[in-house]
């Protein structure tokens, strides 16, 4: 059991960091830094939007419109956190 609750948390780990490269893909898109005619950005920002998008769609609508201000990926960001806590510290030291 304790293998799994570990690679739980490394998921969880991976996952945040997917989702802060695709909240600074979303701004350097939103300001026109990136080429998005080029294919490799491009494929780039489809597979953060793809992995993000269904959890962070979920969460939009459950969040207060703010205008141009989405806070979603740092209520995300808290969420994962919280729960990689609780793993860390209550449930991997008591699994053996």
């Amino acid at each position: 059991m304790r293998p799994i609750v570990e690679a739980l948390i490394i998921a969880l780990d991976i996952y945040k960091w997917v989702v802060v490269l695709a909240a600074v893909f979303s701004w350097l898109y939103a300001f026109n830094v990136v080429n998005t005619r080029n294919r490799f950005v491009s494929q780039i920002g489809e597979v953060l939007y793809k992995a993000t998008e269904p959890v962070l769609g979920r969460m939009r609508r459950f969040m207060p419109n703010l205008g141009g201000l989405d806070i979603s990926p740092i209520a995300l960001l808290l969420l994962i956190f919280i729960i990689q806590a609780y793993l860390q510290g209550y449930l991997l030291p008591i699994v053996p």
